[in-house]
């Protein structure tokens, strides 16, 4: 996608789709969210690598579809836009990423498809947390409940036996 729009988009110069409700708009990001930190991009290049990591390792130990999906997004996004830092100019690690989805109604921001994965998983994560989704899939309340389960059962075999119970 970002290939497509460097060799078909004019740079800094809209292309409307839907009118205003969705306009391609090729810009290079130096910074972050809003161009934020252009002049510390460095950090966001190891943060970037960093979460790229963590994610990579933590995949390892998944039994959670849905959280492999999850992952699998944010992972996709971060290493997008990691990609962009490493690889484009002005150079090693300092690139600048190209961003080229606008949609002027909503915020003033131009934004890339890795940008949409990230927030989306992020946001997706903490859904899964709050609902108390493991990275088992097994929820924390369904696990909770089955180890009171288990509990009973296992008061109920240690139980001395009645003199009822043996006719």
């Amino acid at each position: 996608m970002k290939q497509l729009t460097i060799e078909n988009l004019p740079y800094q110069e809209p292309v409307p789709v839907l009118g205003e409700f969705l306009q391609l708009y090729y810009v290079l990001n130096p910074g972050a969210a809003f161009s934020l930190g252009s002049e510390v991009t460095w950090i966001f290049t190891i943060a970037l690598a960093v979460v790229a990591s963590l994610i990579v390792w933590k995949a390892f130990g998944l039994n959670s579809r849905l959280w492999a999906i999850v992952l699998g997004l944010l992972l996709g996004g971060v290493l997008g836009n990691l990609t962009d830092r490493l690889f484009r100019e002005p150079g090693f690690p300092v690139g600048h990423v190209v961003d080229m989805i606008s949609m002027p109604w909503m915020m003033p921001a131009v934004f890339n498809v890795a940008d949409i994965f990230i927030v989306t998983g992020m946001i997706s994560v903490a859904l899964l947390v709050v609902s108390g989704v493991g990275f088992d899939g097994v929820r924390e309340k369904d696990r909770e409940a089955s180890a009171t389960d288990a509990d009973a059962e296992g008061a109920a075999d240690a139980a001395p036996a009645t003199g009822a119970e043996e006719r």
